[in-house]
C-alpha cells in the first residue's frame, strides 16, 4: 500500500530538507546588520522614490504580452517533435510546417506594425 506512495514522500521530503538547508544557510551565512538601503523593498528595478502616479507605457505590456504569446506557441512544438520521433506519416509534419508559418507570419505582421519597437 505504502510502496506506490514512496516517490511522493521521498519528493517531499526531499524538497522539505532542501528548503530548511536553504533557510539554515541563510541564516548563518546572511548579513546581521543591513543597512537603510538593504532594508528597503526593491521592486523591478524602480527605485522606491517613485511616486504611485507613476505609470509604465502601452509598449511594455504589449512587448510582454507579445513574448507570452510567442514563447506558449513555441512550447506546443516541443510535444510535436517528440511524438514525429517515432511517425511514418508526412501529415504530422505537414502540420508543424503549417503551424511555424502562420506562427512565422504573424511574428512578421507584429514586427511591421511596430509592436516591438522599444520607445
Amino acid at each position: 500500500m505504502l510502496h506506490g506512495y514512496l516517490p511522493i514522500i521521498v519528493f517531499g521530503a526531499l524538497g522539505i530538507i532542501v528548503g530548511g538547508v536553504f533557510v539554515l544557510l541563510n541564516g548563518l551565512l546572511g548579513p546581521r546588520k543591513p543597512g537603510a538601503v538593504k532594508s528597503e523593498p526593491y521592486e523591478c528595478g524602480l527605485p522606491s522614490e517613485i511616486s504611485k502616479s507613476f505609470r509604465f507605457g502601452i509598449t511594455f505590456y504589449l512587448v510582454a504580452m507579445l513574448f507570452l504569446l510567442f514563447d506558449i506557441e513555441v512550447v506546443f512544438l516541443y510535444p510535436i517533435a517528440a511524438v514525429l520521433k517515432s511517425a511514418d506519416s508526412i501529415e504530422a509534419l505537414v502540420k508543424v510546417g503549417i503551424f511555424v508559418v502562420l506562427l512565422m507570419s504573424a511574428l512578421v505582421a507584429a514586427w511591421r506594425k511596430g509592436a516591438l519597437d522599444w520607445r
